[in-house]
């Protein structure tokens, strides 16, 4: 049986809507937190997908978290070798910053639920089932895009919001597995500064969650799924 990991930042952000496809496909599926003793010398290579999530904390903050930087050289081993790999949020940002390019603070909090703008134009563009879907978006950090990479998607606030290396990598700055998990209400009262940096209310998300939260998980798992049939092993 194919074998799938998991890597929590924090145990609030887990793969939430994504398990079903990834299940479905056939992946037993593995998870650690990074504050596991086991996770210093876990090697990110053996697992047939790897799936690293979002957490608060910024690339540029490996004094804070140390280990950081250790999961960034093994995660650079694996994105060489072209193993399957997703990353939501900061999991997209450790694989944008494994690739050489620079994540750091942007200029606004992105917090709340809005459409990503899907690029036409890239063939197979496992996005497609997101056009005019508002998604869950909860970050202030960003990224330059790593050299051959295909940008897939953008908002209207930051341009790099997904983006893939052939068929095995693929990156997502947003949060569609996040709609039907009760964790999201943890995520509002573990950061409502968040919130109101980002000039919303924690009713009106609430709200926001409620209306699209459904819709946007279904779009994220059809997504997901056709990821993953395209996957090279």
């Amino acid at each position: 049986m194919k074998r799938a990991l998991i890597i929590r930042h924090v145990p609030r952000e887990g793969v939430a809507g994504f398990r079903e496809p990834i299940e479905a496909a056939g992946y037993a599926v593995d998870r650690i937190d990074v504050t596991d003793p086991e996770f210093a010398s876990l090697d990110l290579c053996n697992h047939d997908l790897l799936i690293m999530m979002g957490g608060p904390m910024g690339i540029y903050e490996q004094d804070q978290y140390p280990w950081i930087s250790c999961q960034l050289r093994r995660l650079e081993k694996r994105l060489n070798a072209d193993l399957p790999t997703l990353g939501v949020c900061f999991g997209a940002q450790m694989m944008a910053a494994a690739m050489g390019a620079s994540v750091y603070a942007g200029r606004v909090k992105e917090v709340g639920f809005h459409p990503v703008t899907v690029r036409a134009d890239i063939p197979a563009n496992p996005l497609h089932h997101l056009v005019g879907v508002p998604v869950l978006h909860w970050h202030g950090d960003t990224f330059t895009l790593p050299e051959g990479v295909e940008l897939l998607a953008s908002s209207h606030l930051y341009q790099h919001q997904a983006f893939r290396r052939g068929q095995n990598l693929l990156a997502l700055q947003f949060h569609a597995e996040m709609g039907e998990d009760e964790r999201f209400h943890q995520w509002i009262e573990t950061w409502p500064e968040s919130v109101v940096e980002a000039g919303g209310t924690e009713e009106d998300l609430r709200i926001a969650h409620d209306l699209h939260g459904p819709r946007a998980v279904a779009a994220g798992r059809s997504m997901i799924a056709e990821w993953i049939a395209g996957l090279q092993h």
